[in-house]
């Protein structure tokens, strides 16, 4: 069982990877939450699987009788699920201004914070360059 899991965890992050190497911020965002899964099942994988009981204390007893599930990996997984869950949705809402602001998703048309060069020829270019550079001191 944990080989099983251990495959679908390396095809989480190939996938994840895949989806984050493209312009696409949309696909980045379902990239993202690829990864947050992978890591999420990682940390559950690395808790051992066991077909243990709950792990609660009876009544007297000062540890739990038998063998019980770790819980620790449980509590990490759920608190990360909910924060990725909140990053996913800021995400999200933060994609979605952007596209109603510049009209695209893709990376390399959000040039906004980018200055755009007037020069047309490449050594204009170079011109520019020299002129804003700061003389070394």
């Amino acid at each position: 069982m944990e080989a099983l899991l251990a495959l679908t965890i390396g095809v989480l992050v190939a996938t994840a990877v895949y989806l984050m190497l493209a312009r696409n911020v949309l696909r980045f965002i379902f990239g993202l939450v690829l990864i947050s899964n992978a890591a999420n099942l990682t940390i559950f994988v690395a808790g051992r699987l066991t077909a243990g009981a709950p792990p609660l204390i009876p009544e007297g007893a000062k540890a739990p009788v038998g063998e019980v599930a770790n819980a620790l990996p449980q509590a990490l997984v759920l608190t990360a699920i909910v924060i990725g869950f909140g990053l996913f949705a800021f995400a999200l809402v933060l994609m979605f201004r952007a596209y109603t602001h510049l009209g695209t998703l893709y990376s390399d048309e959000m040039l906004v914070a980018e200055p755009r060069s007037t020069a047309s020829t490449p050594s204009q270019l170079t011109k520019d360059t020299q002129m804003t550079e700061r003389p070394a001191e």
